[in-house]
């Protein structure tokens, strides 16, 4: 699994956008702001930011049992939900229950009054059992909130505060079309997908300790459908299998997500992943710790140092964090401003300015054609390999110096990490409605999360000043190798550890065919042959692997004109493989979020060469672009690229295997859903699976004994 090629351009594109959309990211040291884009779809997500954090305030108002102040929100910001009797008669239900809590008699008036006044009437015409619901609750009256064997504890439990929070939820982010960034829903299908793997082939999932942190079990109530919807035509069976599938849902699940979008599968699809739940702090600690190991952070001094002991016990309360998460916010914005969607989501234009080699920047469109160079050169013994050997001289870097003379204006092209806890902002949080008690929460909770930032932050290891320096070391070699300075690459790394490259040839071959073809692209052949003869050749005798490469990257001198490196050589791949072998000498360890996204991506391939068909979410979620590893065939010099691809994708001595074989067909189908899929037409699959309840793959192999006959099928397991 730690082989499997991953476009991690594409992955930066992602994460860029989360920290933007979430305002975790801003310009290290630029003293005025960056332009603003005009509105595309890969910028639709942060203008949702708003509207999330007005739902975020309105659940947390719910958690606490403040209805009031919520109701106040929803009044200012969702008007709409006041006027669905079904939600407000919920609201009030709960009002009722929050005023007995408190015990006074003052407030047992108010319960009463409440019952009167607000309760009672949407009763009436809320939903049909909502009369019975409404006479039942009275019992409340009887029976007190610490009597656990009442008729009603379920209306005392606390559990129902966060029940009606998860609702309103659900409810306010399809109506607003405030749904999270792209990747946070990637993520949690991703993560979804992985589990159910392992659970179907009933194996031990590698990375299990971070799946069960970040993805949590519990889910968010669905948004239901109103009752005049129920007469919506019926949806393509198509669309209703894919929605259940994806999401874990039961066929009517699935229908009633579809009645609540009226039909549109991919607004169902992400109300439903959005209803699932992630650990913002978790999220937010692997989303920093990979953007200071790819650079699109500014690493600073002691910022790694907390990562990778987080604990549960350093945690705070998840909902105190996602209430604390509010910044830059006014709750006066106006419904119309932030009715913008990102339901058409893309990043896949998006232009990142200013972060180092422009690396979210899917300007190359190379990157994502890049062959990925991963694992090319790890060697065999990880631990003897890879460890911080005693020759690595880091004060002797003259990429370090050559970083530090550069300063300031070079570490402005990266980010400054900002996070979710700003208490100066929070402060400035000003809505109608919410008691001197709930504003108290928020300042003894905004002085909470910025004790457990400070604390982070202080906790600086003694060689924090050597490991920033690392850093940059590493990075400033992957920079001079995506340059193609190859030759200045090979001498900085010797510089640093005359060893590396006698336990990494690959990667030294690989350079060196960097070398070689740069040099006869400028019509340099003299350099070129020496670069060959004094290098290519020897690698390749001792490696009889490259032997055939060696042969094929000499062909370049046929076609003097040629520049191979600007046609296709995966040089940022290279560059990425460099980054981590590299890394890994000076003892960086990979983020872990970099294990996480292998091991679910290859999960998800998995899964659906299993179900014999393609995802028809991967596209919406970007999980296609991750996998978009693959050179693009050129004419001429093709078969001098492809084997220069070949190299850099297995970069060892392991026999290469086919990408065919590795990969889906262009239409999205296995090579086993090739020879299977005419067992039966796609109907025939899918009224298979409607009866019998089975998955894809089951209806599939019955259909193909049965020569593609559904009701022969049908017949035969009911008989």
């Amino acid at each position: 699994m730690d082989s499997i090629p991953l476009n991690w351009e594409a992955l930066d594109a992602l994460i860029i956008d989360f920290a933007r959309s979430e305002n975790l990211i801003e310009d290290s040291f630029s003293s005025s702001p960056p332009p603003s884009p005009s509105p595309s779809p890969s910028s639709l997500s942060s203008s949702s930011y708003h509207s999330r954090l007005i739902i975020r305030q309105i659940r947390r108002s719910l958690e606490v049992g403040d209805i009031d102040c919520a109701i106040d929100l929803l009044r200012l910001h969702a008007p709409f939900i006041l006027d669905d009797h079904r939600l407000l008669f919920r609201l009030q239900k709960q009002k009722f229950i929050e005023l007995l809590r408190k015990g006074t008699a003052e407030d047992r008036d108010l319960a009463i009054q409440c019952l009167r006044t607000a309760l009672a009437p949407c009763a009436l015409d809320a939903y049909p059992e909502a009369y019975e619901e409404f006479k039942h609750v009275l019992l409340a009256f009887i029976y007190d909130k610490d009597n656990q064997t009442s008729p009603v504890t379920y209306e005392w439990s606390e559990r129902r505060r966060f029940d009606i929070a998860g609702l309103m939820s659900s409810v306010l982010r399809a109506h607003m079309q405030a749904y999270d960034p792209v990747f946070s829903m990637t993520l949690r299908y991703l993560i979804s997908i992985h589990k159910g793997f392992c659970f179907h082939e009933g194996v031990s999932s590698p990375i299990s300790d971070l799946t069960e942190r970040l993805l949590l079990d519990e889910l968010d109530p669905p948004a239901t459908p109103k009752e005049s919807l129920y007469e919506a035509p019926p949806f393509d069976e198509v669309d209703i299998q894919a929605l259940a599938h994806a999401v874990e849902l039961t066929r009517q699940g699935a229908i009633d997500s579809l009645r609540f979008t009226k039909g549109d599968l991919f607004h169902a699809f992400q109300n439903e992943l959005c209803r699932m739940k992630l650990d913002l702090s978790v999220l937010d600690e692997l989303v920093r710790e990979y953007c200071i190991y790819r650079g699109i952070v500014d690493s600073g001094c002691g910022v790694l140092s907390g990562m990778q002991n987080l604990s549960s016990s350093s945690k705070v309360n998840q909902s105190e964090l996602e209430y604390c998460s509010s910044r830059n916010t006014s709750f006066e914005v106006d419904y119309a401003t932030s009715k913008l969607s990102d339901g058409e989501i893309s990043v896949s234009n998006s232009r990142v300015d200013s972060s180092p080699e422009n690396i979210a920047d899917v300007t190359s469109s190379q990157s994502n054609n890049e062959v990925e160079l991963r694992y090319a050169s790890e060697p065999t013994s990880n631990r003897e390999d890879c460890s911080t050997s005693d020759s690595v001289h880091v004060g002797n870097s003259r990429t370090l110096q050559a970083n530090k003379n550069r300063g300031i204006v070079e570490r402005s092209k990266r980010k400054r990490w900002r996070g979710r806890h700003d208490d100066r902002e929070l402060h400035d949080v000003s809505y109608s409605g919410c008691s001197k008690a709930e504003l108290s929460a928020i300042t003894v909770a905004s002085m909470i999360m910025s004790k457990e930032q400070q604390n982070l932050e202080k906790h600086i290891p003694i060689d924090s000043t050597g490991r920033e320096d690392k850093y940059e070391i590493v990075l400033g070699i992957r920079e001079l190798a995506s340059k193609r300075l190859a030759a200045e690459v090979v001498e900085e790394i010797n510089a640093l550890d005359p060893n590396f490259f006698v336990q990494n040839p690959i990667l030294l071959f690989q350079l060196k065919q960097v070398e070689f073809l740069k040099l006869v692209s400028s019509g340099d052949y003299s350099s070129a042959l020496r670069v060959a003869c004094t290098h290519l050749g020897p690698l390749a005798a001792n490696e009889p692997s490259l032997l055939k490469q060696l042969k094929e990257t000499l062909l370049a001198l046929l076609l003097p004109n040629e520049d191979f490196l600007g046609k296709g050589f995966p040089v940022n791949a290279l560059a990425n493989s460099l980054q981590v072998a590299f890394g890994r000498r000076l003892g960086i360890e990979e983020p872990r979020l970099m294990k996480l996204m292998r091991a679910t991506v290859h999960s998800h391939s998995e899964w659906f060469k299993l179900q014999m068909c393609k995802d028809r979410f991967e596209s919406l979620l970007k999980i296609d672009s991750l996998k978009e590893v693959n050179l693009p065939s050129l004419s001429t010099s093709g078969a001098l690229l492809k084997s220069n691809s070949d190299s850099c994708i297995h970069g060892s001595s392991q026999v290469a295997k086919s990408s065919a074989a590795a990969r889906t067909s262009e239409d999205g189908s296995s090579p086993m859903q090739a020879s299977s899929i005419d067992a039966g037409d796609e109907n025939a699959i899918l009224k298979v699976m409607e009866f019998l309840a089975l998955p894809r793959a089951d209806a599939i192999h019955l259909l193909a004994q049965y020569n593609g006959n559904a009701e022969m099928v049908i017949q035969q397991i009911f008989a």
